[in-house]
């Protein structure tokens, strides 16, 4: 089984509309979440982590027995995501700087939680601190490190892009993610592809 996810951590920039936002693109959506969001499946977050550090939560291996397809919540997703199903653990590469994992969007196969979540557990803040410089950056440069990932411009040739980098002269024909990874996000763009 496969459940699509995404999570909030309130008290920043992202609220529960955000949750419902994504969950019209997204049939079946669930979120991992510190507030119950009204109108979408809601799982109880287990740790408060700061910010994106929130999004370790989905390495517990007792919150679901289900692998995860996982979305940031400022994602555009333009049609069926079931081909993103890949049942293999795979992550973006950075736009900027591919060989940099980058965790927008992954699948998470369940086999593959476990080890990453015993490392995280053993010292959360020590990773916290640690993840700061350009090459070890936030939860994506811990996962660098303990996660053997597949990258979706392998998996899903031009399937997944960015905003900023591939949307420049309008939307990719292929294109069935669109990450907007910093500023602008979607709900400040005026595109007649980007639900309102």
């Amino acid at each position: 089984m496969v459940t699509r996810v995404c999570v909030l951590r309130t008290g920043g920039e992202y609220t529960p509309e955000h949750v419902r936002w994504l969950a019209r693109q997204i049939p079946g959506l669930v979120c991992i979440s510190d507030v119950i969001v009204d109108g979408v499946e809601t799982i109880k977050m287990p740790n408060a982590w700061p910010g994106w550090w929130s999004k370790m939560n989905l390495f517990d291996p007792q919150l679901t027995s289900d692998d995860l397809l996982y979305f940031d919540l400022d994602t555009v997703v333009l049609g069926d995501v079931g081909e993103l199903e890949v049942g293999q653990t795979t992550m973006l590469s950075d736009f900027y700087r591919p060989q940099l994992p980058a965790s927008g969007l992954m699948y998470i196969r369940h086999a593959d939680k476990a080890s990453v979540w015993l490392e995280w557990k053993k010292n959360p803040l020590h990773h916290m601190r640690r993840c700061k410089t350009r090459e070890h950056w936030g939860d994506q440069g811990f996962l660098r490190d303990v996660l053997n990932a597949r990258r979706w411009d392998k998996m899903t040739p031009g399937k997944v892009v960015s905003y900023k980098v591939h949307c420049k002269g309008g939307l990719p024909d292929d294109a069935l993610v669109v990450c907007f990874h910093g500023q602008p996000r979607p709900w400040q763009v005026k595109a007649g592809w980007i639900p309102k």
